[in-house]
């Protein structure tokens, strides 16, 4: 379970993209006191939107730049976060690593297998830690569930499973042509359901055996990538996790829900992002038990809050030079069951783990 720890005010911090996830990584720059001291992204307007937005437009010592190799070459950040498209984390991150600056890398880290062993080989050469930004692991809710398995609240696991069913319309897609594309993004189960996916494996205990997965595009043929997914994950520990993830309800976003079973223990994480305790039920039921029951973390967006907590997570890990919470690892791991998923798909057979290599552009043609 992780706790919260100290803001690091003298930790230079400069953001490479300033899209629609941006704020969110502004947020927590400000809230834990890091001294901002470059944004960059190659739509200026963008960056100027996103200070103006944080009421920052005006701070002077905060540089503008649409070449990120100058930028850090110019104002030398300790800690940098990538907020692009997707297609392009892992080479920036890749560029930021070997200038042997600490990076936090928005989800999804990569887009193959290939690029995510690059990331935490080169993380490990030049000496520096990387994050992947799965922020909903320090959701309230996710942490008391976390602190339940690692008491062995549960006992024998039984299965899992991860639900994220929203809505994502024409007008999401035409906002940010890159979307949808094989390339850059990935369908549903990439985008929107990633961290959903993250937080199974986590809780189910990371070691995965085999997936079987099927992914269709039924509502948004405009698209390249799928807009549903379905897959059945055998663990090695013997438990059986599924994963239900789209982006065709109607209409608007349902939920984002985590279930555990075990033997003594059943817990449902809901809400719009895995935010609230729907149901927490322990053979050894405590006091503390009655009030997680019904608990509910209010969030802004489906972003949740832990943006906040991951950033400092990660100041304090350089600070103290540990392994971040959720480091490069934690990334790959989510991303190699999306791309198992996807190859299960194009294979029509189970993928046995672990996955050699497999790229979200492999998938091109598939609908």
């Amino acid at each position: 379970m992780w706790t919260m720890k100290g803001c690091d005010v003298n930790m230079k911090y400069a953001l490479i993209g300033c899209g629609r996830i941006a704020t969110n990584h502004m947020t927590a720059a400000v809230n834990n006191k890091l001294r901002i001291v470059a944004v960059c992204d190659v739509m200026e307007k963008k960056t100027e939107d996103l200070l103006v937005k944080h009421e920052l437009s005006d701070n002077p010592d905060i540089k503008r730049y649409v070449d990120y190799k100058l930028m850090i070459e110019k104002e030398k950040p300790e800690l940098v976060s990538i907020a692009t498209e997707s297609g392009n984390h892992a080479a920036i991150a890749l560029d930021v690593i070997k200038m042997g600056i600490n990076v936090i890398i928005e989800k999804p880290m990569a887009m193959s297998i290939a690029d995510a062993d690059a990331i935490i080989d080169a993380a490990e050469k030049y000496g520096v830690k990387v994050s992947a930004c799965h922020q909903n692991r320090f959701n309230i809710a996710i942490q008391k569930l976390r602190k339940a398995l690692e008491d062995g609240r549960f006992g024998k696991l039984s299965h899992g499973s991860i639900h994220v069913r929203w809505n994502r319309n024409r007008g999401y897609y035409d906002q940010a042509p890159w979307r949808g594309t094989w390339k850059e993004d990935g369908g549903a189960l990439m985008n929107q359901c990633i961290h959903g996916i993250d937080l199974l494996r986590w809780m189910m205990g990371d070691e995965i055996e085999e997936i079987y997965g099927a992914t269709r595009q039924r509502f948004h043929g405009y698209l390249e990538a799928e807009d549903v997914g379905m897959a059945v994950i055998k663990f090695k520990n013997g438990a059986i996790g599924t994963i239900e993830g789209t982006t065709n309800v109607y209409p608007k976003n349902l939920e984002e829900t985590l279930y555990i079973f075990g033997e003594n223990g059943t817990v449902k994480i809901g809400g719009t992002s895995t935010n609230n305790i729907d149901v927490w039920d322990f053979a050894d039921e405590t006091a503390e038990d009655a009030e997680n029951k019904g608990l509910c973390e209010q969030t802004s967006n489906v972003y949740g809050n832990g943006h906040t907590s991951l950033f400092a997570d990660m100041t304090d890990a350089i600070k103290n030079d540990r392994k971040p919470y959720v480091d490069a690892v934690a990334g790959r791991n989510a991303l190699e069951a999306v791309l198992s998923i996807y190859k299960s798909q194009k294979t029509g057979k189970p993928v046995r783990y672990p996955l050699s290599d497999f790229a979200s552009i492999d998938m091109k043609g598939e609908f």
